[in-house]
């Protein structure tokens, strides 16, 4: 019997709520499997360290932005991470009042690891899926970046 024929057509309005689920609690599903419990290291630390590693060197006030929190926030997070030796301020060689921040070897390395564990994590899963079930969702990545994008 082909799908349609066993349940009926979701509307987009539907669809769209039930990925939304499927993909929030996947997504934080894969964010737990990357730290452990006597990890300091908070969602939003993470996210932050994450964006340092890729465009840092950066200012606080472009972090902030990008991560979208208030600077003082940022500067809160900045400061957990610095004592942590993951991060470390840098002033800006040709304007001494701007500082930037960018990830130590020890942050690096951390995000490695947590990137590790979670494919781990993940890879797991998926091989425990059909073959049919792996193609179906490797048809599906195509689908869900173009979800992504801006109109």
């Amino acid at each position: 019997m082909p799908p349609s024929a066993a349940r009926p057509a979701i509307s987009p309005a539907g669809l769209a709520s039930a990925l939304r689920l499927a993909v929030a609690r996947l997504a934080r599903r894969v964010r737990q499997e990357g730290t452990s419990a006597g990890d300091d290291l908070t969602a939003s630390r993470l996210a932050a360290l994450t964006t340092i590693e890729a465009l840092g060197p950066i200012t606080l006030g472009e972090l902030a932005a990008i991560e979208q929190v208030q600077p003082p926030s940022m500067t809160r997070i900045v400061a957990r991470l610095e004592e942590g030796g993951l991060v470390e301020r840098q002033v800006d060689p040709r304007d001494r009042r701007i500082v930037r921040v960018r990830a130590t070897a020890v942050g690096k390395r951390l995000l490695a690891q947590t990137r590790t564990k979670r494919d781990e994590f993940l890879a797991q899963r998926v091989a425990r899926l059909t073959e049919d079930e792996r193609e179906l969702l490797e048809r599906a990545i195509p689908l869900l970046e173009k979800l992504q994008e801006d109109d």
